[in-house]
């Protein structure tokens, strides 16, 4: 597992958190909400009432906190990857980090899956996941591939194996591919990102 795990944890010695405000629990509870809902029904269809009517608020909430539909929906795919820093991976292992870093990102977060869902569906949440996807693999494949200049089509490349193997597994659920235990993904994945990053261009 690589050193950014998929959930926040306090520094050791930190002090305890403050219990969560009211507010941070309805926004919580509208994001989960929308992404179920704009997964679901498209960006056209999803209407602010029927999230409300999901998060079982008024939907006056709704636009207290984001404003609009179109607030709301940035919000939604808003998402950090929390990808390890760059300056720390090594090189001749980034292949395997990265497919176990993700794997933890799909399986104990299921927003990227719902971002998933929006972005084959929704053209705005197509630009977001290329805009993610670009912005935040890019220096990773740029710290690890021979030849800077090649970093966007190489984190491209990766991008295409790991959303490829998040819908085979988590969205389509095609049997062969959910049936893979962990550790078979990582060998299986890891040597081919391995191979897009770092192996001279052909």
């Amino acid at each position: 597992m690589s050193a950014a795990g998929p959930a926040a944890v306090p520094a050791a010695g930190a002090a305890p958190a403050a219990a969560p405000r009211r507010s941070d629990a309805t926004r919580g509870a509208i994001l989960t909400a929308a992404r179920e809902r704009f997964a679901a029904d498209g960006y056209e269809r999803a209407t602010i009432r029927a999230i409300a009517k999901d998060a079982r608020i008024d939907p006056s909430m709704v636009m207290r906190y984001y404003g609009s539909k179109e607030g709301l929906f940035a919000a939604v795919l808003d998402v950090d990857l929390r990808l390890p820093d760059p300056a720390a991976l090594d090189p001749d292992d980034v292949g395997r980090v990265l497919v176990s870093h993700f794997l933890d990102l799909w399986e104990e977060n299921e927003v990227l899956t719902a971002m998933l869902r929006v972005g084959v569906t929704n053209q705005t949440g197509a630009e977001r996941m290329q805009s993610i996807f670009r912005d935040q693999l890019t220096p990773v494949a740029r710290r690890a591939c021979p030849d800077p200049e090649q970093a966007p089509a190489r984190a491209a490349l990766c991008a295409s194996q790991l959303l490829g193997l998040a819908l085979a597994r988590y969205i389509l659920r095609l049997s062969p591919a959910v049936a893979l235990h962990r550790e078979e993904i990582v060998a299986w994945l890891g040597p081919t990102v391995q191979r897009y990053l770092t192996a001279p261009h052909p």
